[in-house]
């Protein structure tokens, strides 16, 4: 078995150099090209969504690979290689860092509308808002989102790289979807989360929060006086430590504004209570702790991280290594290379990167 160590991600300040970049964005569009001329668009969307596959194209494309930069960067040179190709490939990505997520519905609609007529942006746009609704709020870790990259194809299927960072820790946490492999949004929909640090945090996707969601869903067609009444009766009581809100930490009169608006909109399930305008971490968290009081319904505080950037590590911690999948993983990535459209100097460098990573 290769070695494995465990590694830490710490946010770096700055980008990638320009040089740098430029040949990155141009084996980026290669492999990209040599995976969908062999094996399809769909077999794309799923190397993306494989957090260990992902990691390894950044180190092959020549970044640091054990920077938080890989994330925004392999995305970036991505969407830059391809640009130009989505015709010809079937291979659509929107978003990016800070202000380009903000652009994603946008970039969605553009793309549908001039190369994929058949596809409905607006099911797109839900899905890619819903991701991020839950891994900055349903998902609550520790870890503000400031990047978030849609890709999809034009049978509709699609996947999702995003990553949150912790100012106080200064490290980096990233989120892959794929949606083949999801049959409730709203129930462990992660193909994976990377991240070197595990916490407790307030996890509503979470199987075990199923019942907590139902709790909520009703809560939120109940009259915004009644909840906010019961609120005020428990703001006072002692509270288990696994509750993290205080009243100080919700404004009665922007609970109110939520709760309206939830009551107004009625929604049916704990999918469109994510999407109410205005409903952000804080709302939630009182609406779940409202929920575990007066209805009984407990939420999940387990971990959803199955990846360590660095995939695991020898002495099975903090998770043992999958033999299989990493394998796999250098497989595929090392059959673009090989089929790539670049020159042989290219090709020896990328893969001596990946016989690299392949040894940690």
């Amino acid at each position: 078995m290769p070695r494995s160590g465990f590694a830490h991600l710490p946010l770096h300040n700055g980008k990638a150099p320009r040089w740098l970049f430029t040949l990155m964005t141009q084996l980026a569009r290669e492999i990209t090209r040599a995976i969908v001329n062999n094996a399809g668009s769909q077999e794309f969307l799923r190397r993306i969504s494989d957090p260990i596959w992902f990691q390894a194209l950044g180190c092959v494309l020549g970044f640091d690979w054990h920077s938080s930069g890989v994330t925004t960067t392999v995305c970036g040179a991505l969407k830059e290689g391809i640009k130009g190709l989505e015709g010809e490939l079937g291979i659509f990505i929107a978003g990016g860092k800070g202000r380009s997520s903000r652009k994603t519905p946008q970039h969605i609609t553009d793309y549908c509308q001039f190369l994929a007529p058949q596809l409905n942006p607006a099911l797109l746009i839900e899905k890619s808002r819903l991701s991020a609704k839950i891994d900055n709020t349903a998902l609550q870790d520790g870890y503000q989102l400031y990047h978030h990259t849609f890709f999809f194809n034009r049978n509709g299927h699609w996947a999702v790289v995003q990553q949150g960072m912790n100012e106080e820790n200064r490290y980096a946490r990233r989120y892959h979807w794929l949606s083949e492999t999801i049959t409730d949004m709203v129930n462990e929909p992660h193909a994976g989360v990377c991240c070197d640090v595990k916490t407790q945090p307030l996890n509503l996707v979470a199987r075990q929060s199923s019942d907590s969601r139902l709790a909520i869903t009703t809560l939120t067609r109940e009259h915004p006086e009644k909840n906010l009444r019961e609120f005020k009766k428990i703001s006072a009581l002692t509270l288990p430590a696994h509750h993290p809100v205080y009243w100080s930490d919700v404004q009665p009169r922007h609970l109110e504004k939520v709760l309206i608006s939830t009551y107004e909109r009625s929604p049916a399930d704990f999918k469109q209570v994510l999407l109410t305008p205005g409903l952000g971490p804080k709302s939630l968290r009182a609406l779940t702790l409202l929920a575990e009081v007066v209805l009984g319904a407990k939420p999940s505080f387990e971990d959803p991280v199955q990846y360590s950037f660095s995939h695991g590590g020898k002495d099975g911690y903090p998770y043992p290594v999958n033999r299989s999948i990493y394998e796999r993983s250098i497989f595929v990535l090392r059959e673009a290379v090989d089929k790539a459209r670049v020159g042989e100097y290219e090709k020896m460098r990328a893969l001596k990167r990946l016989e690299t990573y392949y040894s940690l």
